[in-house]
């Protein structure tokens, strides 16, 4: 697997230049989520002898923007396609009856689903195979009720990336499991404590190789696989930023956020840490003498491989244990100014928009720094920032464009899909041609399946300063492949034996009147928000199917005509622009 040195960042460049593969360990299998500890108030950038002091969460204020008003169906349908894996019928009517803030308060509030439960029950059950965190996670999107937490935590997995195309990964479903609702324990915590989830936990161990990092000796040097990529994808980037997401410069160049020596400093912190045990042998360090539980259970310290030598990284020093080590080093990066802006703005792009303005930016990097009652880092206050802010509302222009694989929940969720065999078997959708061109969790790198900075060379977007993230797995196969897979799964269903069966009962019932089938199509997949025109070119294309007068013998035919109505009207939409680019 090839990674880049460089990526658009947060920083809206796109330029890369190539660099080594992280390198991998062997492992075992298992499962538990780590209990999250306190977050931290705002401080100046921690050094080792003033640590970051532990707060209490607490939910701010709605932002201003949020007036607790009655929201049209349409309204309601837009914000759930930002807020969860896609709207239903009932979640529409839901929101019309409450409003956003309430909505989220409530999703704050819910139990999380845990993805390691389901690889539990299919190693239980004999089936435990390297796709079975694939049918959870298609499962929780489709018909999971922490949508929230799980859309939070797909945004997560795409700046926080580890991937199961590198098999020392992909064989470990019950770690990857585990990985996942890490990021959505934390989704609703303290950016701190996910930072530090991440820093620890022995799938990104594995995958960007600081499992097992062993302290400088002779010709060996450590590690810096994790020490770039946990400052230039994971927190701060490559240029200093404003509040509002713009680039320092001076001299006309952008100011950059670390060096080398950065990296080479927070690389010896990243030594000494590998699988979690009752022990701290070598054995166990090189990986021998498997706990059971080692593939979710947070790394620990093995202080016979951990450097003893200074650290000075992003202008602080510290030389102490590993654990004292690691503290000041994400306490630092927590601290940084550019962690709001840079997050913030991903956070949205993931969501919402592809191009926030500035102010926007401006918004969700304040709720970071502040939470309204002193905290910063809570991941709550954020995902209410992005979520409730008056751009995020805004209709008509396109935000971005849909990804496949919301496109393919949206489906799911919009239609009621449900599974036969209770699994959701789906396997790998990467394949461009017969597929989607993208499956979760199965990033080609760990600069995600797109970076935030990308825009088409040589388009309009380019030429405007605009990027669209989602272009760069977007091609005339992909486009291809997606149109026909759609083709083959609006009528007869999705995954292994066509496992995922939709409910059309709801759309065959408005068959006989194509401009009532469009519009609810429309408000499902669309937000309510189709143009005149394709509205008039999808009734115009249902009424060419055409519906016979019922007799004693034609049933059959005209059942038929009502399905292949439906499904023309489900593939005209899915198929156009203006699905195609969330709005």
């Amino acid at each position: 697997m090839l990674t880049l040195a460089a990526c658009g960042g947060g920083g809206g460049g796109s330029t890369s230049s190539g660099s080594t593969a992280p390198s991998s360990s062997a492992g075992g299998a298992a499962v538990t989520t780590p209990a999250d500890p306190a977050p931290t108030t705002p401080t100046a950038p921690a050094s080792p002898a003033a640590p970051a002091t532990p707060a209490s969460p607490s939910t701010p204020a709605a932002p201003a923007g949020d007036a607790a008003i009655t929201l049209s169906k349409a309204a309601a349908s837009q914000f759930l396609a930002q807020a969860t894996f896609g709207p239903t019928a009932a979640s529409i009517d839901a929101l019309v009856a409450s409003n956003k803030s309430a909505w989220i308060n409530s999703q704050f509030a819910m139990p999380q689903t845990l993805h390691r439960d389901y690889i539990q029950e299919r190693t239980a059950a004999g089936g435990l195979t390297a796709y079975s965190m694939l049918e959870s996670f298609w499962k929780q999107a489709a018909i999971g009720d922490d949508q929230l937490r799980q859309r939070a935590a797909f945004a997560l997995s795409q700046i926080f990336v580890i991937s199961m195309v590198d098999p020392n990964v992909g064989t470990r479903s019950a770690g990857v499991a585990g990985y996942y609702d890490m990021l959505g324990q934390h989704a609703f915590g303290n950016f701190r404590n996910l930072l530090q989830g991440v820093a620890l936990h022995p799938m990104m161990g594995i995958y960007l190789s600081h499992m097992r990092n062993q302290k400088e000796a002779g010709a060996r040097v450590p590690d810096e696989n994790f020490a770039r990529e946990v400052m230039q994808l994971m927190t701060i980037g490559l240029y200093q930023l404003n509040q509002d997401g713009s680039i320092k410069t001076s001299g006309g160049k952008p100011i950059e956020t670390y060096t080398h020596d950065d990296v080479m400093g927070l690389a010896k912190v990243f030594t000494g840490w590998s699988w979690a045990g009752p022990d701290q042998s070598a054995t166990r360090f090189n990986g021998g003498n498997a706990d059971p539980a080692r593939d979710w259970t947070p790394m620990q310290s093995y202080s016979t491989y951990h450097s003893t030598s200074a650290k000075t990284f992003l202008g602080v020093t510290t030389n102490g244990s590993a654990e004292a080590d690691l503290k000041v080093a994400l306490d630092t990066l927590f601290n940084h100014p550019n962690v709001g802006p840079f997050i913030g703005r991903q956070l949205i792009q993931r969501l919402v928009s592809s191009n926030p303005s500035p102010a926007y930016i401006s918004r969700v990097a304040a709720a970071f720094n502040n939470n309204g009652a002193g905290v910063r880092g809570d991941m709550r206050a954020v995902f209410r920032a992005v979520l409730l802010d008056p751009e995020a509302a805004g209709t008509g222009s396109a935000k971005k464009l849909r990804e496949p694989v919301l496109r393919m929940v949206n489906w799911m969720r919009a239609f009621n899909a449900k599974s036969t065999s209770g699994r959701f078997t789906m396997v790998g959708t990467d394949d461009a041609l017969s597929g989607l061109a993208q499956s979760a969790l199965r990033a080609p790198s760990v600069f995600n399946f797109f970076r935030p900075g990308y825009t088409p060379p040589g388009s309009a977007l380019s030429a405007a300063g605009m990027v669209a993230p989602e272009m760069q797995i977007t091609g005339e196969p992909s486009a291809t492949g997606y149109l026909n897979y759609m083709q083959g799964v609006i009528p007869n269903g999705a995954g292994n034996g066509r496992d995922i069966q939709p409910d059309y009962s709801a759309e065959l019932a408005l068959a006989a009147q194509p401009a009532q089938l469009v519009d609810r199509v429309a408000l499902l997949l669309v937000g309510g928000q189709m143009s005149g025109t394709l509205r008039n070119q999808l009734i115009t294309a249902l009424n060419g199917v055409a519906l016979p007068a019922a007799t004693a013998t034609n049933a059959a035919t005209i059942a038929t005509a009502q399905k292949n109505r439906v499904y023309l009207a489900i593939f005209l939409t899915m198929a156009s622009p203006e699905y195609l680019a969330q709005r």
